[in-house]
């Protein structure tokens, strides 16, 4: 029997002494190591806050108090210690529980999360809304070094420092040192200011002097004052202070006595806190401690090498193969990032042309904008991104880069379906909004080659700004002989039959593979997918049916325009759009989800044989 068998809630912490608490972490890293080698996952980020999440919870009584995981691919301790421990194998499988955190499954989860640097603002609005209704408990964030390169987090730190609410901050800071501790004054200073005894005698003192008639307040300003002009020549660096925070840490994060002593003294808080923590990201692993950017997202890997167990080649390696021909031969072109160097593909052109490689950190919004200031004076700058995170830089799309009429490159990277991340990142949402960009071309590639090409026409050929966008994983089943001629689509079969499927991109293959077992069939690929050509058309005037098939959501897509585009040319045909409807994608293996949303070849089959036997 160990301790972790007898955790079945966080109530059960509140009884565990410190050693128990320490071997309790030990417990929780081995079935992180685990579980995370068999389904994947967030592993180094996971491994650097066990003894933090355990801290929280022996301190504070979740759901009352609300723990606010930014981004939430750090909670994987939490779900474990929140009922979840039993279901810890199902993470990020179909059906199983999440890599991020979900409300669905559980009051202890407060946000969905997925995207970086949120966390602060929504919790001054839980921490404000819980003062509006005069609820006990705390608002709690979780925030990473990382984040806090993101803009949104420095709008919620300006927003909220000054008030006196029950808001604490926890900055998880594993990379760099923001706010430093000099030397052996401040290291004692910082251990009287987490007593809990010195923070109630304080405040005790501080509502004695509001009681005194007249002078009280003033007095009151002159003791804070001081109190704050200790602190500067003490800790040089007041950043959080300045911004009204009460400001505490450095702290040890893998010392499990001295974040209880710290989280104690946040709580009998009635001000806003800021909490800095120092741990290492990847504890308790070697593998992730030397290499903490592999294991911060990884797939399943064998435990005793830390080897991922899958090295196919993959479309964002083929990107990055790419982009360093051409800058090779083109000292214009130029990369950013916002801090997925790895993910993108990005790591030899980072060693090779470090002085053309940008990566901004979590900040795609500034990315956007800073490409659009390189392409104004003279750089072709491509800004790589998942689908997902590039919905954050939408108005940077339009206000600076489109209608400045800048050419600027999005290498949009994990297009359509991504699998098990879930909801937060299926690539499915960037078509709708792309299409609704002016001064914008966009490509879909399905294919390594084409993917090279499909560059070289965004650098060379167009005028203004391209997207290519590009799925994860590898290149699909691919007909014999197909060569990519560079036109905007192709026609697979003889037109003249009755029964046309269109697609683009990764389905192409599954398009493909259905036509080839289908009579009565041709196949359309289009190429380019915005604008989409108007010759296409007259491939079309002989079609009864045609069937339109794309990893998208249906409302704005590349779908719905050719739809339109069918009706404005007078095509008179039954018209099927299969795309994804109003809803957002759980997660599952991509495989599954192109079954459940009927685009893998056997539904594609069955839909087009169905339709003809019902014409029979």
């Amino acid at each position: 029997m160990t301790i972790l068998d007898n955790v079945n809630s966080p109530k059960d912490l509140k009884k565990l002494n410190t050693s128990q608490l320490n071997e309790l972490c030990s417990e929780i890293r081995e079935l992180l190591i685990n579980t995370v080698s068999h389904t994947g996952g967030h592993l180094a980020s996971n491994l650097g806050v066990v003894e933090l999440t355990v801290a929280l919870h022996k301190v504070f009584d979740s759901p009352n108090d609300q723990i606010v995981f930014d981004v939430g691919h750090q909670c994987y301790t939490h779900k474990i210690l929140t009922g979840r421990k039993n279901e810890f194998t199902t993470l990020r499988t179909e059906g199983g529980i999440s890599g991020f955190t979900r409300p669905n499954e559980s009051e202890h989860d407060i946000f969905s999360s997925g995207h970086s640097s949120t966390s602060i603002s929504a919790a001054v609005g839980l921490a404000r809304a819980k003062q509006l209704k005069g609820e006990k408990g705390k608002a709690i964030v979780v925030i990473g070094d990382g984040a806090l390169t993101g803009g949104l987090a420095y709008e919620a730190l300006n927003n909220s420092g000054n008030d006196h609410s029950n808001l604490i901050v926890i900055l998880n800071d594993n990379n760099m040192s923001i706010d430093r501790n000099v030397g052996s004054m401040a290291k004692n200073l910082t251990t009287i200011r987490t007593s809990k005894k010195y923070v109630t005698f304080r405040s005790k003192l501080q509502r004695g002097f509001a009681k005194i008639p007249k002078i009280g307040t003033n007095i009151n300003r002159f003791f804070t004052l001081i109190n704050t002009k200790i602190r500067k020549v003490v800790y040089k660096a007041t950043f959080f202070e300045d911004l009204g925070f009460r400001y505490y840490g450095p702290i040890d994060g893998h010392d499990i006595e001295a974040l209880i002593d710290v989280l104690c003294a946040a709580k009998a808080h009635n001000h806003s806190v800021l909490i800095h923590i120092n741990t290492v990201k990847g504890k308790g692993y070697s593998p992730a401690e030397k290499n903490p950017t592999q294991f911060h997202g990884i797939e399943k890997f064998n435990i005793n090498t830390g080897e991922p167990l899958s090295k196919e080649k993959n479309f964002s390696a083929s990107f990055g193969q790419t982009i360093c021909k051409f800058a090779q031969n083109d000292s214009r072109i130029c990369c950013v990032t916002a801090a997925m160097g790895e993910g993108t593909g990005l790591v030899d052109f980072a060693e090779k042309f470090p002085k053309r490689f940008f990566d901004v950190g979590i900040a795609d919004k500034h990315a956007g904008t800073c490409s659009s200031g390189l392409a104004k004076n003279g750089m072709i700058p491509i800004f790589a991104v998942y689908s997902t995170f590039l919905q954050r830089a939408y108005d940077q799309l339009i206000h600076d880069v489109a209608m400045q009429g800048l050419k600027v490159i999005f290498a949009i990277d994990r297009a359509g379906f991504v699998g098990e991340d879930g909801e937060s990142h299926q690539g499915v949402f960037d078509t709708s909004f792309l299409n609704s960009v002016s001064n914008l071309t966009g490509f879909a590639p399905s294919y390594y080659d084409e993917l090279e090409a499909m560059f070289y026409e965004a650098v060379y050929k167009i005028n203004g700004a391209a997207a290519i966008r590009y799925p994860r994983g590898s290149e699909g089943g691919r007909p014999d002989g197909y060569i990519y001629e560079h036109n905007p689509f192709c026609v697979i079969g003889d037109d003249n039959k009755n029964i046309c499927i269109v697609t683009y991109g990764r389905l192409f293959s599954q398009c493909y593979s259905a036509y080839e077992q289908l009579d009565n069939v041709f196949l359309i690929k289009l190429n380019m997918i915005k604008p989409i050509d108007t010759g296409v058309i007259n491939n079309l005037k002989k079609c009864s049916k045609i069937y339109f098939y794309e990893e998208s959501v249906r409302s704005g897509s590349v779908g719905e325009c050719f739809g339109s585009m069918l009706a404005e040319n007078n095509i008179e045909c039954e018209y099927k759009h299969i795309a994804v409807d109003n809803e957002f994608i759980s997660q599952a293996s991509v495989e599954s989800q192109m079954k459940k949303y009927h685009m893998d070849a056997d539904s594609i089959i069955s839909e087009i044989k169905e339709v003809k036997n019902g014409e029979a």
